[in-house]
């Protein structure tokens, strides 16, 4: 087994009490054509800690994701999710924080474990291209939402 992971930070053009819930499993929807999941617990999708979903993979090698959310401070405007497949487990924690009026800086850090020798081949991937923009392609997607309401085409 091993362990690897990458943080980045993305200024949003917005409050903190919008740009927070935009990170949850219903609200990314919203800014993310490709996002997708299959609420288990709550079958609504409310954003509560310990809700289960399922997404379907973004690799060609594994069937699904399965997701928790496996901590969840409103307050702090902090979340941890957990996913795992048969060959790895990981974890993306995202901490906002207000910078200025309209202003909030998110920091998103994703840490992969391989539960195998294919797990470990498949994060060194996905880390590599997650990170290869430091998730500027995700800020670009928020911030159109943000001002227009709608969804960025990549």
């Amino acid at each position: 087994m091993n362990q690897i992971s990458n943080t980045a930070k993305i200024i949003l053009n917005d409050s903190i009490e919008k740009v927070f819930p935009l990170f949850s499993p219903l609200e990314e929807k919203k800014w993310e054509n490709s996002w997708n999941p299959d609420f288990l617990y709550p079958p609504k999708g409310e954003f509560i800690e310990n809700m289960v979903f399922k997404t379907k993979s973004s690799n060609n090698i594994e069937k699904e994701f399965n997701w928790i959310t496996s901590y969840l401070n409103t307050k702090d405007y902090l979340v941890i999710y957990t996913v795992f497949t048969e060959n790895r487990v990981w974890t993306i924690k995202v901490q906002c924080v207000d910078i200025e009026k309209n202003k909030t800086e998110a920091e998103i850090k994703y840490t992969f474990t391989g539960l195998n020798e294919k797990g470990i081949a498949i994060n060194s991937e996905s880390l590599e291209k997650m990170y290869k923009k430091e998730l500027k392609d995700w800020e670009v997607a928020i911030n159109y939402f943000l001002e227009t309401g709608k969804m960025f085409n990549r």
